[in-house]
């Protein structure tokens, strides 16, 4: 496995300098991040397919440093119903030709989440039961059947024609895939060019076991994410893991996304990657850093220095 780093993290930062600062912290690779909810400004796919020239020497810099480009990042909800949608679906198809062109192989994204019924306004995720109230069911269906699954088809073969090889979902909540039953019910339908992202973060505040969901995941890894919940203490007895608090609201929330090792500790890593390697994966580790707990600095360093610790090389 091979470390890298998402890029939006860097934001503020020039290009020039987001680069030298991944040379400074050690990593091999970088997950460029551009459209759907990322601002990041270094690698925007609208930009670069009009401007080839700026392409080419965004490239050789990226090339200069000895960095490789682990991934073309777009996080979306290209099923959203309204205006959001569209611009979304728009944009993952702009990485996905970015991607194609320039020889990156995976594209990190998300499933999508739309409406509960024809009409509705807003996405809508079902995650209390599927059997009652009695409209559930159709809610379900409509979802995957009428929404889901004729986009993710239209999708694999955009990205066959493309030139890429592998969509990485991540599982993110408010999404229609958020854990591995949901990704093998998307992947069963459009085929294994879908996998996930498997972030370890997410999985945790949803009660789930990481390392066995990456082992039933098994070739389905596609991707992976380094980055860690906290469950805090006491709170999380009180009031469950459904949190709504602000993200940076952090003395209050039941858990927090915190720093590599600041929540699971490093044992517990070393044997999420040995078992990650075990099913079949030797890709790319891209640190997400998103600690509101400490400076992004000190959260950017511990990380670092936890994932260089801990995964398989």
């Amino acid at each position: 496995m091979k470390l890298s780093i998402c890029t939006d993290v860097m934001r503020d930062l020039s290009f020039t300098d987001m680069l030298d600062k991944c040379v400074e912290l050690g990593v091999e690779g970088i997950e460029m991040t551009g459209g759907g909810w990322s601002n990041g400004p270094h690698f925007r796919a609208d930009e670069l397919l009009a401007d080839k020239g700026l392409l080419k020497s965004k490239l050789k810099e990226i090339e200069a440093r000895g960095l490789q480009i682990a991934a073309l990042n777009c996080s979306a909800n290209p099923l959203d119903p309204g205006a959001m949608g569209e611009r979304h679906l728009k944009e993952m198809k702009e990485t996905i030709t970015l991607a194609g062109e320039i020889g990156v192989e995976t594209i990190v994204t998300m499933s999508g989440l739309p409406e509960a019924a024809p009409g509705d306004k807003v996405p809508n995720w079902l995650v209390y039961t599927k059997s009652w109230p009695d409209e559930m069911p159709e809610r379900d269906r409509y979802q995957w059947e009428d929404r889901a699954f004729p986009l993710w088809h239209d999708l694999v073969e955009f990205g066959k024609k493309a030139g890429i090889k592998r969509y990485a979902l991540e599982n993110f909540s408010a999404m229609l895939v958020w854990n591995p039953e949901t990704l093998f019910r998307l992947r069963n339908e459009v085929g294994d060019m879908v996998g996930m992202n498997l972030d370890p973060s997410h999985l945790m505040w949803m009660g789930a076991e990481p390392i066995a969901s990456a082992r039933a995941l098994g070739a389905a890894i596609h991707h992976c994410h380094g980055k860690d919940t906290r469950i805090e203490r006491g709170l999380c007895d009180v009031n469950g893991l459904l949190e709504l608090k602000d993200v940076t609201d952090v003395a209050n929330r039941s858990w927090n996304y915190v720093a590599v090792g600041a929540g699971r500790d490093l044992q517990w890593w070393k044997e999420f990657f040995s078992v990650v390697g075990m099913c079949g994966y030797n890709g790319w580790v891209s640190l997400e850093m998103e600690d509101f707990t400490m400076s992004t600095e000190a959260g950017i360093q511990s990380s670092i220095a936890a994932l260089q610790a801990t995964i398989i090389r």
